[in-house]
C-alpha cells in the first residue's frame, strides 16, 4: 500500500495536463483516422486490395527506423526551448498538413498514379508523425519525477487519447452516407483537411505549455542534432543496446506486446460477427452498431476504466493493478460468448427491461431527430424497431480494463525505468530512446498481429466478398475472437508477475539520483 504523499513541485500544473492530453488526444486520432480511412483506398479511390496491402505495410518500415533515430536525437538536443519541444511543434504542423494532403486524389487518377502519390505522402506523413510524437512521449516521461504523479498524469492523457476512439468509429458511417457526402472520394478528401488542421491546432499546445528537462543540466549530453546525426551513429546504437539490456523495461515490452497486440488480432472480429453473425451479412440491418459498441467502448475507459485503475495503483502499486486490470479483461473476453449470442440477445429484448430499453431509446432519437437533421447528423440514429443486441454492452466495462490499464500503467512504468537506467548507465537520460523502443515495439506487433488476424479469418473459412458466411465459420471465430486475447493477456500477467520496480525501489532510485546530482 502506498504509504508516500507526492510533494507539490512533483506535481504536473493542470494547465500542462490539459496541453499534454491534448498532444495524446492528436496521438490517438492520426493512426485512428488513417487505419479507417484506408478501408475507403479501395471503395473510394478503386485501388487495387494488393496495392492497398502494400500502401498499409510498406510505410511502416520506415516508421521503425525513424522511431529510435528521432528518440536520441530528442534526447541529445540542445536548444533554449528544452530537448523535445521543438520537434513537437514542427512534428505537429507537419504531421496535419501532410494528411491532408496525403488523401486528396481522385478516382479519376491512374491507379498506379494514386500508389505513387499515396506512398511517398504517407512515407513522409509517418516521418513527420515520428518527429511529433516521439519527443511527446519522452516529454510525459521526464514531466515529473513522483512515482503516483506518474500515473496520474498518464491515465489524464490516456483519457484524452480515447476521446479520439469516440470519434474515429463514425468517419466510416459519415464518409460512407450519400446524404453528407456525393461519393466517397469527395468525403476523404473533405474529412481529411478536417482531421489535419484540428491536429495543428492541438498538436502544437504541449510545445507551448509543457515543461521537461532541458538537457543544458545534463552530463555526456552528445549535443546532437539532425546535422550532426551521422557521426554519432555509434553512440545512438550503443544507447538502443542499453536500453535493450533494461530487464524491468523488457518486461514492460513483451507484457505490452502480448496484451496490446492479442487484442488487435481480433479488434474487426466484433465488427464481423455483429453483422455477419448477429444480422446475417446485412451491413444495413447492422446500421451503426458497430460504431456505438467502438465508442461505447472508449468512453468507458476514458471516464470508468482510468480513473479506477489509476485509483488501484496509487493505492496496490502499478504491477498489481496491471494483474487486477488484466484479470478482469479476459472476464470481459469470455463474457462476448454470452454478449454476442443472438439467441439471448432476442430473450433479452422480449422482457419487460428489454422492450422499455428499446421504446425509451426509439423515443428518445424520436425527439432529437428534427435537431438531428437540421445538423446534417441523422447517421447518428439507433434503429430499434427489430430489437436490439444490447447484450454486446455487457462485456465492454471488463474488456477496457485490458487496454485502459496497459498505457496508463506502462507508459507511468517506464518513466521509473528511465530513472532506473540513469542510475546504472549515467547520463543523459534517455526518455526519448525508452518511448521510442517501447512504440516501435507496439508498432512492429501490430503489423504482426494484423497479418495473424487476416491468417485467422481465412483458417476460419471467413470469405471477405461474400454476402453471408457459413455458421460454421461464425462459430469458429466466435471461439477465436475470445480464446486469442484471454491466453496473449494471461501470459503477460505471468510476466509482470515478478516485475521488480516497486514503489519503494523507484522512490530509493529517486533519493539516490537527486544525491548524485541533485534535481533536475
Amino acid at each position: 500500500m502506498s504509504h508516500y504523499k507526492t510533494a507539490a513541485k512533483d506535481k504536473v500544473p493542470i494547465g500542462q495536463k490539459a496541453a499534454f492530453g491534448a498532444g495524446h488526444f492528436v496521438l490517438n486520432l492520426l493512426p485512428g483516422a488513417l487505419g479507417f480511412f484506408m478501408f475507403f483506398l479501395l471503395t473510394a479511390f478503386g485501388m487495387d486490395p494488393l496495392y492497398a496491402g502494400i500502401l498499409g505495410a510498406l510505410p511502416r518500415f520506415f516508421d521503425a527506423i525513424t522511431d529510435p533515430i528521432m528518440g536520441f536525437i530528442s534526447d541529445n538536443t540542445k536548444s533554449k526551448w528544452g530537448r523535445r519541444r521543438p520537434y513537437i511543434f514542427i512534428g505537429a504542423i507537419l504531421s496535419g498538413l501532410l494528411f491532408a494532403l496525403t488523401w486528396q486524389m481522385s478516382p479519376e487518377n491512374s491507379q498506379v498514379y494514386n500508389f505513387w502519390y499515396f506512398l511517398i505522402l504517407s512515407i513522409l506523413f509517418l516521418v513527420g508523425n515520428t518527429m511529433y510524437a516521439t519527443p511527446l512521449v519522452g516529454l510525459g516521461y521526464e514531466m515529473t519525477s513522483d512515482y503516483n504523479e506518474r500515473t496520474r498524469l498518464m491515465a489524464f492523457s490516456n483519457t484524452m487519447g480515447q476521446i479520439a476512439w469516440m470519434i474515429v468509429p463514425w468517419f466510416w458511417v459519415i464518409i460512407a452516407d450519400p446524404q453528407i457526402y456525393e461519393s466517397q472520394d469527395i468525403g476523404v478528401r473533405h474529412l481529411s483537411i478536417i482531421v489535419g488542421l484540428v491536429c495543428v491546432v492541438l498538436g502544437v499546445l504541449p510545445a507551448i505549455f509543457c515543461r521537461g528537462i532541458d538537457a543544458a543540466h545534463m552530463k555526456n549530453r552528445k549535443d546532437i542534432n539532425l546535422k550532426t546525426l551521422a557521426k554519432n551513429l555509434k553512440e545512438l546504437w550503443q544507447s538502443i543496446i542499453q536500453v535493450s539490456k533494461n530487464k524491468p523495461f523488457m518486461k514492460l515490452c513483451g507484457a505490452t506486446f502480448l496484451v496490446f497486440n492479442g487484442f488487435q488480432m481480433v479488434a474487426a472480429f466484433s465488427v464481423y460477427i455483429i453483422v455477419f453473425y448477429m444480422y446475417n451479412g446485412s451491413y444495413g440491418e447492422a446500421g451503426t452498431w458497430p460504431a456505438w459498441f467502438s465508442t461505447i467502448t472508449a468512453v468507458i475507459t476514458a471516464f470508468v476504466v482510468i480513473p479506477i485503475i489509476s485509483a488501484i495503483a496509487n493505492k496496490w502499486g502499478k504491477r498489481k493493478a496491471f494483474i487486477i486490470s488484466t484479470v478482469i479483461s479476459i472476464i470481459g473476453y469470455i463474457m462476448k460468448w454470452w454478449g454476442f449470442d443472438n439467441g439471448l440477445n432476442e430473450k433479452f429484448n422480449q422482457t419487460g427491461f428489454g422492450e422499455s430499453l428499446n421504446t425509451g431509446v426509439a423515443s428518445l432519437f424520436e425527439a432529437i431527430n428534427p435537431f438531428l437533421e437540421s445538423v446534417g447528423m441523422t447517421w447518428f440514429s439507433i434503429d430499434t424497431s427489430q430489437g436490439s443486441p444490447w447484450l454486446i454492452f455487457i462485456p465492454i466495462p471488463f474488456i477496457a480494463f485490458g487496454l485502459g490499464g496497459l498505457f496508463t500503467l506502462m507508459m507511468s512504468m517506464t518513466a521509473d525505468v528511465c530513472d532506473l537506467d540513469e542510475l546504472e548507465n549515467g547520463m543523459p537520460r534517455k526518455e526519448g530512446t525508452f518511448g521510442a523502443i517501447y512504440w516501435w515495439m507496439v508498432k512492429i506487433g501490430q503489423s504482426i498481429a494484423l497479418f495473424l488476424g487476416g491468417l485467422v479469418l481465412k483458417l476460419v473459412g471467413f470469405i471477405s466478398d461474400a454476402e453471408t458466411q457459413t455458421a460454421e465459420t461464425m462459430h469458429s471465430l466466435r471461439i477465436a475472437d475470445i480464446i486469442i486475447p484471454s491466453v496473449t493477456a494471461a501470459i503477460a500477467i505471468w510476466i509482470m508477475w515478478k516485475y521488480s520496480l516497486t514503489e519503494d525501489r523507484a522512490r530509493e532510485i529517486k533519493a539516490q539520483l537527486v544525491e548524485r546530482r541533485g534535481e533536475l
